[in-house]
């Protein structure tokens, strides 16, 4: 058996002395790569935990088509900054908290949906205002720092008359509570309907993936943290072939490499060969299950 390992990182590496059905699992499993793109995201939003408090605090929003990791970024983001109890206070302190837009916004529902998260109880007569001002309250009592809003282009579910209102709401909160507001969406104009608000926010965009050094930097690790007992080198035609079949769409090229990888163990070659790639054949739409 071969035990040459310096084509895998530590982690993968521990994985060969599994069995084949473990290694498959693992491969299976959500696996998270710092690749650059990923990183210079991540790299922004710590910023906004560490920015001093104050008037008109900096905010991000993240735009890409679905499937191109927006939502793995967030949950390494909140990974990043759990919530933590304070002994010396006795208070729980949440830097970081992440909601999804409602289907269809409004105020009630948007503070329903806060204030869900926030685990408060909610009285079914409360009216909006102490709706609000409960939610005020809970935000500033555990250290909320950076608001994290999925979803955001659910705001155009609603007339302009709701956007307006929602929009409001987010300029409200980041303006009382000092806090910075980073919003995950697939539209641009989500919240280009509040200019004062739109002008806040930093823009970062996760284009598709093109036939350049970061792709190939992708690819690279991707294979060295996929568990083969022998180096997969790929040639240029075979990197085309998989922008070519997954679109470019992260999570496309993540089942891709998967599927091939786990055929790779299960005939017993142990490596991706140009070949597999020329032949394999998507079974299903990947893009639908990941963000």
């Amino acid at each position: 058996m071969n035990t040459e390992t310096s084509h895998l990182t530590a982690n993968a590496a521990a994985l060969l002395g599994e069995a084949g059905k473990q290694r498959v699992r693992a491969i299976r499993s959500r696996r998270w790569l710092v690749y650059p793109r990923a990183k210079q995201v991540l790299d922004r939003l710590n910023f906004l935990v560490d920015h001093p408090r104050g008037t008109r605090m900096p905010s991000i929003a993240i735009y890409g088509d679905s499937g191109m990791g927006k939502t793995m970024i967030m949950k390494r983001f909140r990974d990043q900054h759990p919530p933590s109890f304070d002994a010396l206070t006795g208070r729980l302190k949440t830097p970081v908290l992440a909601m999804e837009m409602t289907s269809r916004p409004g105020e009630r529902r948007f503070y329903a949906e806060l204030l869900t998260l926030l685990g408060a109880p909610q009285r079914p007569r409360a009216d909006i205002a102490q709706m609000e001002q409960a939610a005020l309250r809970i935000m500033e009592a555990i250290g909320v720092q950076v608001l994290v809003i999925d979803e955001v282009h659910n705001i155009l579910a609603g007339t302009y008359r709701e956007q307006r209102i929602v929009l409001n709401t987010l300029r409200f909160l980041s303006n009382r509570l000092q806090i910075s507001l980073v919003g995950v969406n697939d539209a641009r104009e989500a919240i280009g309907g509040d200019v004062q608000l739109a002008r806040r926010f930093e823009q970062f965009t996760l284009s598709r993936w093109a036939a350049n050094e970061q792709f190939e930097i992708l690819v690279a690790l991707m294979l060295r943290n996929t568990p083969l007992r022998h180096p997969s080198v790929l040639t240029a035609k075979s990197l085309r072939r998989i922008l070519q079949i997954t679109e470019g769409i992260t999570a496309n090229i993540f089942h891709m490499i998967n599927s091939v990888a786990i055929e790779a163990i299960e005939s017993g070659s142990e490596r991706i060969t140009d070949e597999a790639i020329e032949k394999w054949e998507p079974e299903f739409d990947a893009e639908a299950a990941f963000a």
